[in-house]
């Protein structure tokens, strides 16, 4: 157990005439202080749970009021977050994912410094409902390919996409996607030789059951939605993405 904290400066009578007094550091603040230095190597991990209040009051000889102050420091500094009823948690690293004109997953992953890893969900042919209709701009119950990927940033869950994809003029997608080792790759056995972000519309929700277990999050927290339209070179659509990332692990930036 942690010694209580006191307050820092003089004692009584310690200092000499004259001399400047050192301003006391609040205990809420010493309290972040420590449980800072106990987040990192050989310490909490992003994810961990931070003990509770009601723990940390005990620790330190304060109340909780105190405590509570300290742990809203931490989540002002971006070092902690703190889910309603379920207590306060290290902050997974956010990597920004930057919505440009050319986006490639595995090369948004590489430029965080991470290894990109992918498992593939689905691969199937399926009617398109009436948003799959609007964004590939066909009919309603038109056949279209599906590919559902969770994609991964060394090793953790980041991304639940699901990829629409015209077949009428592309013969031999749907088997290009099952056997190719990226979407890319599968675009240009079928003659797409490169594609470029069109439209993206971004929103918020929270996550369903099977959501949250795929990406490893609680369903307290909101999932960042992604709706994208991108086109071949001669601005014909060729995918239709909607794609689920964790408002925790994954941020969106636009820049010009």
């Amino acid at each position: 157990m942690m010694e209580p904290l006191v307050e820092s400066g003089p004692k009584p009578g310690a200092s000499k005439p004259g001399a400047s007094l050192r301003p006391a550091i609040p205990l809420w603040r010493q309290i972040a202080r420590a449980l800072a230095s106990g987040i990192g190597p050989g310490g909490l991990q992003p994810g961990d749970r931070l003990p509770t209040e009601a723990r940390l009051a005990a620790e330190h000889g304060v109340n909780r009021h105190t405590v509570r102050r300290a742990i809203e420091s931490l989540v002002r500094s971006g070092l902690v977050r703190v889910e309603q009823g379920r207590g306060s948690f290290v902050a997974e690293d956010r990597i920004d994912y930057a919505v440009l004109s050319r986006t490639r997953f595995s090369e948004w992953i590489r430029r965080h410094n991470k290894e990109p890893t992918g498992q593939v969900l689905q691969v199937r042919a399926i009617a398109a409902t009436a948003q799959i209709a609007v964004g590939l701009g066909v009919p309603r119950g038109t056949t279209v390919a599906l590919f559902g990927r969770l994609g991964m940033a060394d090793g953790v869950p980041v991304s639940l996409e699901s990829h629409y994809f015209p077949m009428a003029a592309r013969p031999g997608l749907l088997e290009a996607l099952r056997v190719a080792p990226s979407i890319t790759a599968a675009l240009h056995s079928v003659g797409i030789a490169d594609y470029r972000r069109q439209v993206t519309r971004v929103s918020a929700r929270m996550p369903t059951a099977t959501e949250a277990g795929l990406l490893q999050v609680p369903r307290s927290r909101p999932l960042l939605v992604c709706e994208n339209v991108n086109v071949d070179l001669n601005g014909a659509i060729v995918e239709f993405g909607v794609s689920q990332y964790p408002s925790t692990r994954v941020q969106v930036m636009f820049e010009p």
